[in-house]
């Protein structure tokens, strides 16, 4: 679980009504897991089987936990994976981390196909806290997104790695009247204006990034 982002909300008095989370992997990993341990309404969305099942097990006791078992992509249908532990990646990218950090090398028996969605089919709108992290593919999320969450956390760079759709990503936070908050290891988390005031040490952090 990385606690940073729990910890900085809780901080500014933010707590999600709804949280969701777009990329879990397993479910000790989650993103937003201290949000899940409060009681707020969670989506997980996640492709990979065994991850899947392993998530039903861990949450199946919390009834404020929603998981769609799916990719998200450009339509819905099914999606090309190639297999990479918690860095599998959609078939037709030309960047993810693993193929830039880790010199992946696409193989069809690395392929696995899982059920797709567009992101518009799973949001219902009421998300005010999202975590994105699918390895290259975030920007989907963002283009069908029906909600306008406070906070948003999205993976965009780590070692050699850059998000293909940096620069996407970037105008749509200032076309939508978002900031940024801070950047940890590999995530931006951006707040939409007014949400709550930035630090000085915040405000100076992002004029020096």
């Amino acid at each position: 679980m990385n606690e940073t982002l729990f910890n900085k909300c809780t901080a500014k008095n933010f707590i999600p009504g709804h949280a969701a989370e777009v990329g879990v992997y397993f479910p000790e990993t989650s993103n937003i897991l201290g949000f899940i341990n409060t009681g707020a309404k969670t989506t997980l969305v996640e492709p990979l089987p065994d991850c899947v099942k392993a998530i039903r097990d861990y949450f199946k006791n919390r009834s404020n936990v929603t998981l769609y078992p799916y990719a998200v992509g450009e339509n819905s249908g099914t999606l090309e994976l190639f297999m990479a532990e918690s860095s599998s990646f959609a078939s037709d990218l030309r960047s993810s981390p693993a193929l830039i950090n880790d010199n992946y090398i696409k193989a069809e028996e690395k392929k696995l196909t899982v059920e797709c969605r567009r992101f518009d089919e799973i949001d219902d709108g009421t998300i005010d806290l999202l975590s994105i992290d699918t390895e290259g593919s975030e920007w989907l999320v963002l283009k069908y997104m029906k909600s306008t969450p406070s906070v948003i956390s999205v993976e965009m760079s780590s070692k050699h790695y850059v998000n293909p759709n940096h620069k996407l990503i970037t105008q749509w936070m200032e076309s939508n009247n978002y900031e940024r908050w801070y950047k940890d290891r590999s995530d931006i988390v951006y707040v939409r204006k007014g949400t709550f005031e930035l630090s000085v040490f915040e405000k100076i952090a992002n004029m020096i990034k």
